[in-house]
């Protein structure tokens, strides 16, 4: 380190200035990026009679593509370093929130949904009875 430390985030973000980090950060971005669309395409079909669920995964998707791919195009193209950790900052802090802040109380809310409708069904068909058409009364028909 032959600069300060605040100095730093204002070079370019390329191998040549950042050779420890440069390269992690490209990497980790790629296979984020692919295991975010694995995992979204096999949780979308596990899940898709779940509407909730369905949507926390496009948030997460639609969140992950754009920080990783951000992230990609800042390696690609150089940008300073305090781009970088902005990108990383808003988008790993977008996505956190998404997970941990808007999504849960809706996905309780739709679990409580499916919980009483389970229940009012499994007491609408609790008896025999209810399973059996009643025999309504026939009439003759005449022919014209």
């Amino acid at each position: 380190m032959t600069l300060a430390p605040w100095d730093y985030i204002w070079l370019p973000f390329s191998p040549h200035v950042f050779p420890d980090l440069f390269t992690p950060t490209w990497v980790a971005s790629l296979l984020l990026l692919i295991g975010l669309v694995v995992i979204y395409n096999v949780r979308t079909r596990a899940l898709h009679r779940h509407a909730p669920f369905l949507d926390l995964y496009e948030w997460l998707l639609w969140t992950g593509l754009t920080v990783f791919g951000l992230l990609l195009t800042a390696s690609l193209f150089a940008f300073d370093l305090i781009i970088v950790i902005i990108i990383s900052a808003i988008g790993l802090t977008t996505m956190a929130w998404v997970r941990f802040v808007r999504f849960p109380p809706i996905i309780d809310a739709y679990e409580h949904r499916l919980a009483k409708q389970r229940y009012f069904t499994k007491t609408k068909f609790a008896r025999p009875e209810a399973t059996i058409r009643p025999k309504t009364a026939r009439r003759s028909r005449r022919r014209r």
